[in-house]
């Protein structure tokens, strides 16, 4: 029997190996770039967040998210350490829960599943763009424009449409919607976000500690803690990507709120502020020590401070702005910065349409998805390398011992 896959991404290869270990199964990889693993080995600025202890809690989103319960139980994360241990991959948790290669290099990660697919004598075929699926009764003829490769399951793990420059394509989707399969709308999320302050291009490179909520007319919409990064364009930074699905989608007005002091309370950074007042300081020196010093004089010039003013000058009233500068700054959000720059796609091919138990297709006997070109996202830390690690798994291992 062969079985084919198309995409050699996280959960491609993922396929392609729970397939190989069945007795009699050939398996075919079909990758339209030039090398597989291209997007993983970028993932996490290229120290690659495999998975998080705790993904297994929740924290995937779609219009079922339900759906990957069972492949996130068939293949856990201690089954995914466990996997990667035995591929010969040494790995390390952080405090947050996240998992990275204890070499802090993708291609880590990248290497010991590609020296697996040739342990495992999968035949990998590169450079192959998958224009077309013809499907009979009992087998699939997959073509691209120079060859073709016919199989007796399929499955299709393109991946989504984020990270174009990467490898993302609306291949996949168009592919299964081909054999009758349907999709949802397609978002950018995992991504940065535009706004309209202008002091964003003093700040740019500026990293900060703070909470993070976002409002939608006045309503809380989504917030989190970790690190934020100022841009040319807006903000960025894991806390950015975890507020980030489907902010400025639809209408209303969208603001960022920042608290750049989470661990501190307002009434201890007054007293603080009232202990600089009187050591005679001038206003650009005023917050030195508690932030970045390009992010402190950006804060009070936006409030309408002098840098070159004695803060013994500064009012009650002045230092109650500085406070509220610190700990509930206001920006406006104006969109996403689209689906080039985001790490991952919300929305895809309607996961009602599949078993949740194998990935194979309600519509095409011997037909699978898996990985991010399904209806399913997952949240920033290592969530959706997951799901594509637990789903391709469980595409590969239903498509490898299922007979016809």
């Amino acid at each position: 029997m062969v079985v084919g896959i198309i995409g050699g991404g996280a959960s491609g290869m993922a396929a392609a190996l729970a397939a190989a270990e069945h007795e009699g199964v050939e398996v075919v990889l079909m990758e339209r770039q030039a090398r597989v693993g291209r997007k993983l080995q970028a993932t996490g600025n290229g120290r690659c967040n495999l998975t998080n202890l705790h993904a297994m809690e929740g924290g995937y989103h779609g219009s079922d998210p339900s759906f990957v319960s069972d492949a996130l139980t068939a293949f856990d994360v201690t089954d995914t350490l466990e996997w990667f241990r035995r591929l010969g991959l040494l790995t390390v948790a952080e405090a947050s829960g996240r998992v990275y290669p204890y070499s802090d290099q993708a291609g880590s990660v990248v290497d010991v599943l590609r020296f697996a697919l040739d342990r495992s004598g999968i035949r990998v075929e590169t450079g192959f763009e998958a224009t077309k699926i013809r499907w009979k009764e009992g087998s699939f003829l997959v073509e691209s424009r120079e060859q073709a490769v016919c199989c007796d399951k399929l499955i299709v793990a393109c991946g989504g449409l984020a990270g174009t420059k990467l490898g993302g394509s609306m291949s996949g989707y168009q592919l299964l919607r081909s054999l009758g399969h349907h999709m949802t709308k397609l978002r950018p999320t995992l991504v940065q976000l535009k706004c309209g302050w202008s002091g964003v291009v003093s700040l740019k490179g500026v990293r900060a500690n703070c909470h993070v909520t976002v409002l939608r007319d006045g309503v809380p919409f989504a917030e989190s803690q970790g690190e934020l990064q100022f841009t040319e364009y807006g903000l960025s930074g894991p806390v950015i990507f975890e507020v980030s699905r489907d902010v400025c989608q639809g209408k209303g007005e969208w603001v960022c709120q920042m608290d750049f002091l989470p661990l501190i309370s307002v009434q201890e950074l007054r007293c603080e502020l009232d202990r600089r007042r009187e050591n005679g300081r001038a206003v650009e020196d005023l917050l030195v020590g508690i932030v970045h010093n390009r992010l402190g004089r950006v804060l009070t010039k936006s409030i309408g401070l002098s840098q070159d003013r004695a803060a013994t000058s500064l009012t009650d009233r002045q230092l109650d702005e500085v406070c509220l500068a610190l700990k509930a700054f206001q920006v406006t959000l104006t969109e996403p910065l689209g689906m080039d720059s985001a790490q991952v796609t919300a929305g895809g091919i309607l996961t009602e349409e599949f078993d949740p138990h194998t990935m194979e297709s309600k519509l095409v006997p011997g037909l699978y998805a898996c990985g991010e070109v399904l209806d399913i996202d997952g949240d920033c830390g290592g969530y959706n390398l997951q799901w594509a690690w637990s789903s391709g798994r469980t595409a590969g291992r239903s498509a490898g011992e299922e007979k016809r």
